[in-house]
């Protein structure tokens, strides 16, 4: 057997495509994060800097009325400490309304108490029919001009909107997502996603604004323009992930959608390996549907500023593919006793090239979110295992979904249910 696959490997590895390939595995981390760390310190020297922004949000003639929207599921653990953090939200003009969507636990009965105070409304949807239908339910019913959409298990700093509503002072301005900060700190894993949201999500949002378009508006925290949300057609309940989607469709229609990292929320990720995994496979999914419903904007000049945004992603998906692909290719050359041409079990000098920039990103994203959360610094060591654990255990994730996402829109009967992450 090895006799015969010997020929075959080697054969291989002399294949111009390999090379290609290779060159294509080491060099786009390497490309991208000196992208992203160049772009988001620009959108820091460019917004954040000083300290009086940071203690002190504009002062507005006028502050529009916001509803502070907070869509359920089976939050009944949660939904209590939510609620509490969002009325101590300080701003002078908002409502806080909770549509639950059908669940089977508390979470009417507790949501329901503070609805007969008069401290919240509470819309109680009969039939559960996911997350965006009951976002597009509840909006006929909301009395704001700025709709503010946070997840359930989720607690908001008190200046949020005081740093989020100055935004849409320009008529442009469709959405403004907030900075999500990872609240539970037990396990390995939460760990390192505080390093993530620290150094990937949050440094990847200011280096894109600087692009003029981003990725996705956290579904966790992000503010939008009532009458934008409708001129777009509302969320699409048969996507995995309505965030990514509406993202697109605002900057698709020329709305401007922006990051305020001054907008603070607390939030709680997965702690274990399965939620983990299951919740990494939905955002994998959710971009490849969004990927192959936007498309056409490649042969659109007048959507010509989502190019960067669509390209870097389609990047990424095709270096999750090389990654598995070339490191499948090599254990089994190892195998049968044939070194691969390029590849070493030992971390060479182009790998740690890789590695060097790698943590130079996460320093950077620490370094800026340290001046919101000034514990994220303690977090940094976890960084080392992450390009290791992290890279390996999001492209096979990211390999596994994307063929469903770009081979099918539509789910579970055009309706894409609740899927509790935690």
């Amino acid at each position: 057997m090895r006799e015969l696959l010997t020929p075959f490997f080697i054969g291989l590895q002399t294949n111009p495509f390999y090379w290609y390939a290779l060159a294509f595995f080491g060099g786009y981390p390497v490309l991208s994060a000196i992208m992203w760390v160049t772009t988001g310190l620009h959108f820091f020297w460019r917004r954040e800097q000083g300290d009086d922004v940071i203690q002190s949000p504009p002062v507005l003639e006028h502050y529009p009325r916001v509803t502070v929207l907070i869509p359920a599921y089976c939050e009944a653990k949660v939904i209590a400490e939510t609620i509490e953090a969002t009325l101590a939200i300080d701003y002078p003009d908002f409502e806080v309304v909770v549509v639950d969507d059908a669940s089977t636990d508390r979470t009417r009965e507790i949501v329901a108490a503070y609805a007969e105070r008069g401290e919240v409304r509470l819309i109680a949807k009969e039939r559960n029919e996911g997350k965006a239908m009951a976002m597009n339910d509840a909006l006929p019913c909301l009395n704001g001009e700025i709709i503010l959409i946070m997840d359930a298990d989720a607690c908001p700093h008190p200046q949020v909107l005081r740093w989020m509503i100055p935004h849409f002072e320009s008529a442009r301005v469709g959405g403004v997502t907030g900075n999500p900060r990872v609240v539970n700190r037990v396990t390995y894993l939460s760990q390192l996603q505080v390093v993530e949201f620290t150094s990937i999500v949050s440094l990847l949002r200011r280096a894109q604004r600087i692009w003029g378009r981003i990725l996705t508006m956290s579904g966790v925290v992000g503010a939008f323009r009532r009458s934008a949300l409708i001129d777009v057609g509302r969320y699409s309940p048969e996507m995995a992930t309505e965030d990514i989607d509406m993202t697109w469709k605002l900057q698709v229609a020329h709305y401007d959608v922006r990051y305020e990292p001054r907008a603070i929320v607390w939030m709680r990720v997965p702690e274990s390996l399965s939620a983990l995994i299951k919740q990494r496979h939905r955002w994998a999914l959710g971009l490849a549907q969004v990927l192959r419903r936007h498309a056409w904007i490649v042969r659109s000049w007048r959507s010509r500023r989502m190019w960067p945004v669509y390209y870097e992603a389609v990047l990424s998906v095709l270096w999750a593919y090389c990654f598995v692909g070339l490191t499948g290719l090599w254990l089994l050359s190892w195998a049968i006793g044939v070194p691969p041409a390029g590849a070493s079990p030992i971390p060479n000098w182009w790998g740690m090239i890789i590695a060097t920039l790698c943590l130079i990103q996460l320093l950077t994203g620490v370094w800026l979110d340290a001046r919101y959360d000034r514990t994220v610094k303690r977090y940094f060591p976890v960084a080392v295992t992450y390009p290791l654990i992290y890279w390996m255990l999001m492209s096979v994730i990211t390999a596994i979904a994307t063929p469903s996402g770009l081979l099918r829109t539509n789910y579970r009967g055009g309706i894409t249910q609740w899927r509790t992450d935690r």
